[in-house]
């Protein structure tokens, strides 16, 4: 691209996980603001059933995830009137049923010196109890982080200082999707792996998309490009 192009110049890319199947939910391209957050989660809302509890949230301390998640999952409430002037219009508040944290990592001269934890919504021993029943009482981000590991390590868009950076923004997004169908559908997780009972000691591979019930079986990559979305 050009330097009059006004789609030159740096692209974030906004990633969103499922920390118990590790599937790889969704993805957005943009810059880094309050509109690029609301994308993401009104992308991940549209993919949960509607019936089902929100997710707990997870981040770092990106205060645009706040008030995208605010924006998504909030309510209208209308303040209460002091009985002076014109009355309160209705603001949007965070429901009662969203739970969110952040992990703030401060850093000194490029190295991590310190790691708070600190919930932003919902009740904070609920909260805690819920992410780190398994984390020795420590809210875990490092799954995504892997993620985000793991797509730059396999999509060469993200190698720094190359020839090899994306030049069409609509492009690198195409190129996000066949990494997340890859991750989701091909590539086996070691974490997900489940024991077989067999009198061998013997792990059966799997999947996020078999975690989460999409799948039976790892596909192949020709299954991946060659199955056809059911039209809806």
């Amino acid at each position: 691209m050009t330097a009059k192009d006004s789609n030159c110049g740096d692209l974030y890319t906004l990633t969103a996980m499922n920390v118990e199947s590790r599937l790889f939910i969704g993805h957005h391209e943009g810059g880094r603001s309050i509109d690029d957050a609301i994308e993401l989660f009104m992308d991940v809302d549209e993919k949960r059933e509607k019936n089902s509890q929100i997710p707990v949230f997870t981040s770092d301390n990106w205060d645009a995830f706040k008030d995208g998640l605010v924006y998504v999952y909030g309510k209208l409430k209308t303040p209460p009137y002091k009985g002076t002037g014109r009355r309160p219009d209705p603001v949007i508040v965070p429901s009662d049923d969203l739970k969110y944290a952040q992990v703030c990592k401060k850093r000194r001269n490029g190295k991590i010196v310190e790691v708070v934890q600190r919930v932003v919504f919902g009740d904070p021993d609920e909260v805690l109890e819920i992410l780190c029943g398994d984390s020795d009482g420590k809210i875990n981000t490092s799954y995504v982080e892997r993620l985000n590991l793991t797509i730059r390590n396999s999509l060469a868009r993200f190698i720094r200082r190359t020839m090899n950076e994306s030049k069409d923004p609509v492009m690198h997004s195409r190129a996000l999707d066949f990494i997340q169908a890859w991750y989701n559908f091909v590539k086996p997780h070691r974490s997900l792996r489940v024991e077989e009972n067999d009198g061998r000691r013997k792990w059966r591979q799997r999947t996020p998309a078999m975690a989460e019930g999409l799948t039976d079986h790892i596909w192949s990559l020709e299954e991946m490009f060659t199955f056809r979305v059911p039209v809806q």
